[in-house]
């Protein structure tokens, strides 16, 4: 056994069995991915599309427009106190960039809360040809280039989203798994090459009638096929997170299933597909409604539930968002309350990571509302 009895020999330790070569990002990699699973506290997914905030934004009556989208992202930069219980917050490439009225830039907001900037640096999802409507991720050509401008500008973690589908009587194709956990790993080795943290994505939609049981299956199939993936490419297992889906059943599907039953599906299938290396695991809400999203948070880090080395905790956008937007409609006067709300959501589910959440949030603006979009994309 090799002498391990700090953490900063342990740390050169893992950097030097990792790499073939000395890699000069790694300490800071693997400084960034538990820097952003503190406990009580997950990420902002901010990195909504030009086309997918039109949609937010069309359903409170609020022009699609550049000045619009900057008056509602720096509403979110500018929420006093959120870094307490957001740690990443998740950017789309205009707001990283965006500069105010008086030559600030819009993330100097998030940078005095101690948030770490992520950004996202996928280009959407396509039809992946050979199969029946299942999809692949675009964006790697040129993505060595633009990982170093996000980094040389202050971004220290990134996203990628692969979609999964479960099509029916038959899952997945292993053409579509294939394809997600090399495309993932590649993305994963080109971000730590460039001193980003890769956020690893594979979310399985909730579309069809497929029960619990199935979603647990194919959830463990899939994620495993991604760090044999990862591992193949060299990637620093300990500089990573996870955005996995919790284990649901299809939202078609007629057997109900309580909280309890979907976390210890879901942390099950983590268990059997996670190594232990990985510091945190930041789960997307999946199209559950905020509050939902909240009590499953909060089920998963319940006592009971077996070995969990890696933090639990959130990467929500819209179960976030839903009731900020409600109470900001795009007006001035708007903006503490809209705040309130965002504070509210945020302490709601950093104590969720806790497995500490009263449900002293619902009830509250929108929290209860679905937010489940077939074929979601954004």
């Amino acid at each position: 056994m090799g002498d391990y009895n700090t953490a900063e020999k342990r740390l050169r330790a893992i950097c030097s069995h990792v790499f073939t070569k000395e890699h000069k990002y790694a300490q800071e990699l693997i400084a960034t991915a538990n820097r952003i699973a503190t406990p009580g506290k997950g990420i902002l997914a901010a990195d909504e599309s030009t086309g997918t905030i039109g949609k937010r934004f069309k359903g409170i009556n609020v022009e699609n427009n550049r000045e619009n989208r900057r008056a509602y992202r720096y509403l979110l930069s500018s929420t006093k106190g959120l870094g307490k219980n957001i740690s990443g917050v998740i950017l789309f490439e205009e707001s990283l960039f965006e500069k105010m009225g008086d030559g600030s830039y819009l993330v100097d907001g998030f940078k005095k809360e101690g948030i770490v900037l992520g950004i996202k640096v996928d280009k959407g999802t396509r039809h992946l040809p050979g199969t029946d409507g299942e999809l692949y991720t675009q964006g790697l050509t040129d993505l060595d280039k633009r990982c170093k401008k996000y980094y040389d500008f202050g971004a220290r973690f990134a996203k990628w989203r692969a979609v999964v589908k479960i099509l029916p009587g038959k899952g997945p194709s292993k053409n579509a798994i294939n394809e997600t956990a090399h495309t993932l790993a590649r993305y994963a080795a080109i971000c730590q090459d460039n001193g980003l943290v890769p956020i690893v994505e594979p979310e399985i939609l909730m579309d069809g009638s497929h029960d619990l049981a199935t979603a647990q299956k194919w959830t463990e199939i899939v994620i495993a096929a991604c760090y044999t993936a990862l591992r193949l490419q060299g990637v620093l297992l300990e500089g990573t997170l996870l955005k996995p889906n919790m284990v649901l059943p299809g939202a078609d599907c007629k057997k109900k299933y309580t909280p309890a039953d979907n976390a210890a599906a879901t942390v099950t299938a983590l268990q059997r597909s996670v190594p232990v290396s990985v510091p945190g695991i930041t789960f997307l809400s999946g199209g559950q409604g905020e509050e939902d999203a909240t009590i499953m948070l909060n089920a998963l880090n319940q006592p009971g539930l077996g070995y969990r080395p890696w933090s639990l905790t959130f990467s929500y956008g819209r179960a976030l968002q839903k009731s900020v937007l409600a109470a900001w409609k795009g007006k001035k006067e708007n903006v503490g309350k809209a705040q309130e709300m965002l504070l509210l959501r945020a302490r709601a589910n950093g104590d969720a990571n806790l497995g500490k959440y009263t449900g002293y949030a619902a009830g509250k603006g929108e929290a209860t509302k679905s937010l489940y979009v077939k074929n979601y994309a954004y």
